[in-house]
C-alpha cells in the first residue's frame, strides 16, 4: 500500500512547499536527531537527513530517518552512491520504505578526499541520474534494476540535486534536464545568493518547459557571520556569493552578523517566490536549525497547509 508523502501531496496541491535539513549526529545520539527534528516541527513539509556529508562518518540516514519517522514527521532519505553499490543502494531503499520513509534525494556524494577517511574507496557503481532510473523503476514497474520483481514495491516520491551555478553555466539546464528525463519528482537546489544568475537560469529551465516535469525548490541558507559569507564566496566550490552580500555582512557589528544573515535569506526568498517556475524552498541552516521556523514566517510560508 502506498505511504502517500507530504511533500507530493503540498506541491500537488500547489503550494509552495518549505523543506529543511537535519544532519546527523557523529555518534549513536538518537536524542541529538530528536532535538534538531524538533525545531522543525509544523514549519517544514519535508526534514532532509543527509548521508555521511562532506564525506565524514556520520549516523546513518536511514536510522536518522527512521526516528524523525517515529516522531510523526516527515524524513526526506538523503542517499549517495558513493558507498555502494546497486545490491546495497535497492537494498536500503526498500529497508527505509519498510519503516514507511517515502521520500527520497538521489547524490552522488562528496568525495571521499574531503572528508575524515581520505584513503576509503569510491564506489560510483551507478551515478545520480542511475540511481534516479533505478528508484523510479522500482517505483513505477515493481522490479529491480536486475529485472527480478519486488513485493510490495517503494511508492518513493523522488528528488535530486541541481547547482544552478556550477562552471560551465550554459550546461546547467541540460544536466537538469537529464534528471528530469530519468524521473525526478521534485529538485532541491545548491544555496542560491546570486539571485541574478538564479532569475537566468530559471528563464532557461521555463523556456525548455521543465518547470512543467519537476518541481523546483530554491536552496536557502542563512549565513551567521561575515566570516562565513566570505569563506562560501572563497572556498566552496560552485558557490557563487556576490561581493555586495559579503559587504552587507561586514558592515554589520560582530553581534548584528547573524540577524542580518537571516535579513538576507528572507529578501532572498521574497524575491525568488516572484520567479516563474519556483514551487518552494529548501532551507539548509547548517547548525542553525532553531532559525528556520523565524526565517519562513518572516517569508509570509507559515502556517504550513493542512493536506
Amino acid at each position: 500500500m502506498k505511504t502517500e508523502s507530504r511533500l507530493e501531496k503540498i506541491l500537488a496541491a500547489g503550494h509552495m512547499a518549505v523543506t529543511s535539513e537535519c544532519g546527523p549526529p557523529r555518534g549513536a545520539l538518537p536524542e541529538k536527531v530528536k532535538e534538531k527534528a524538533e525545531m522543525l516541527r509544523g514549519c517544514v513539509d519535508g526534514i532532509n537527513v543527509t548521508d555521511n556529508q562532506t564525506a565524514m562518518v556520520r549516523m546513518s540516514s536511514t536510522a536518522a530517518c527512521i526516528i524523525i519517522k517515529q516522531m510523526g514527521l516527515d524524513p526526506i532519505l538523503q542517499m549517495v552512491t558513493r558507498d555502494r553499490n546497486r545490491l546495497a543502494l535497492q537494498s536500503d531503499i526498500i529497508g527505509a520504505y519498510a519503516f514507511g520513509i517515502n521520500t527520497m534525494l538521489c547524490l552522488s556524494g562528496d568525495h571521499p578526499r574531503f572528508g575524515d577517511h581520505p584513503m576509503a574507496a569510491n564506489v560510483y557503481d551507478l551515478d545520480s541520474v542511475q540511481l534516479i532510473q533505478t528508484v523510479k523503476k522500482m517505483r513505477d514497474e515493481g522490479k529491480f534494476q536486475g529485472g527480478a520483481d519486488i513485493a510490495n514495491a517503494p511508492k518513493m516520491f523522488i528528488g535530486a540535486a541541481a547547482n544552478p551555478f556550477a562552471d560551465p553555466f550554459e550546461l546547467r539546464v541540460m544536466r537538469l534536464a537529464k534528471k528530469v528525463n530519468a524521473g525526478v519528482d521534485f529538485i532541491q537546489t545548491q544555496c542560491i545568493f546570486n539571485l541574478d544568475k538564479f532569475e537566468l537560469y530559471m528563464k532557461q529551465v521555463c523556456d525548455r518547459g521543465l518547470h512543467e516535469k519537476v518541481a523546483i525548490l530554491a536552496g536557502i541558507t542563512p549565513m551567521k557571520t561575515a566570516g562565513a559569507a566570505r569563506y562560501m564566496k572563497n572556498k566552496v566550490p560552485g558557490m557563487d556569493v556576490p561581493d555586495e552580500i559579503v559587504k552587507r555582512m561586514e558592515g554589520q557589528p560582530k553581534e548584528k552578523q547573524a540577524e542580518e544573515g537571516v535579513k538576507i535569506a528572507v529578501e532572498a526568498m521574497q524575491r525568488i517566490k516572484e520567479m516563474p517556475g519556483v514551487r518552494g524552498f529548501h532551507i539548509m541552516a547548517i547548525e542553525w536549525e532553531q532559525k528556520v521556523p523565524e526565517i519562513v514566517e518572516r517569508a509570509g510560508l507559515l502556517p504550513r497547509p493542512e493536506v
